[in-house]
């Protein structure tokens, strides 16, 4: 059976890098953002349900009608919560299903911004956070996405805090621009794999700050 790594961090800290570097060292991840968005399209509970509180315009050319759905949740945490308990145990299911197809792995991992608001932290064995101060984060997700600094920050404080995300995390690896990403991950593929000899030892328990 796999040991299953759930990999989370706020805007802007650097999950996806960090997910692409496990899969380039042998490690397949579930990028759940991705996968809730196909799902969203395609499973017909979702969309009956969805079509139930939003409207039968939830789709348009089998998309997501993102602005009706934004409309919806805007203001109304009532409805985020309504929102999520529709898709968030689809993607959970999805996610089983993709993990047994991969149990001879002896590591496989989940990307989520919201791992543990979501109900994956009982789905796997670690939590792994991945962190940058806020400025780091800040000006990445501004050149990334082209949004405004103000609007960057509306999303970060609408999520879970690094304080908190810290206090969910077995590991924390250090995206801050400066420190060696790479390494941590060896050494966090090394402390968790059964079959690692090919990497480099590690040389203590923890890459937790």
């Amino acid at each position: 059976m796999s040991t299953k790594i759930g990999i989370t961090g706020g805007i802007g800290s650097g999950k996806s890098i960090v997910s692409r570097l496990l899969e380039i060292m042998g490690v397949p991840v579930y990028i759940s953002d991705i996968e809730s968005k196909r799902i969203t399209c395609t499973d017909e509970y979702i969309i009956r349900e969805l079509s139930a509180l939003v409207g039968e315009g939830i789709l348009v050319d089998g998309e997501l009608n993102r602005s009706l759905l934004a409309a919806y949740l805007f203001g109304h945490p009532d409805h985020t919560k309504a929102v999520n308990a529709i898709i968030h145990p689809r993607v959970k299911d999805d996610f089983r299903k993709w993990a047994a197809c991969r149990d001879t792995y002896d590591l496989i991992g989940i990307e989520s911004a919201i791992l543990v608001e979501a109900g994956f932290r009982e789905e796997v064995d670690y939590v792994v956070m991945v962190y940058a101060p806020l400025h780091v984060r800040v000006d990445r997700a501004v050149r990334r996405d082209g949004a405004l600094r103000e609007q960057i920050m509306k999303r970060i404080d609408s999520q879970m805090s690094d304080e908190e995300k810290r206090g969910h995390a077995d590991f924390v690896l250090i995206n801050d621009g400066e420190t060696p990403l790479i390494p941590q991950v060896l050494n966090l593929i090394s402390l968790l794999s059964k079959n690692n000899s090919y990497l480099c030892p590690a040389k203590n328990n923890s890459i937790k700050n």
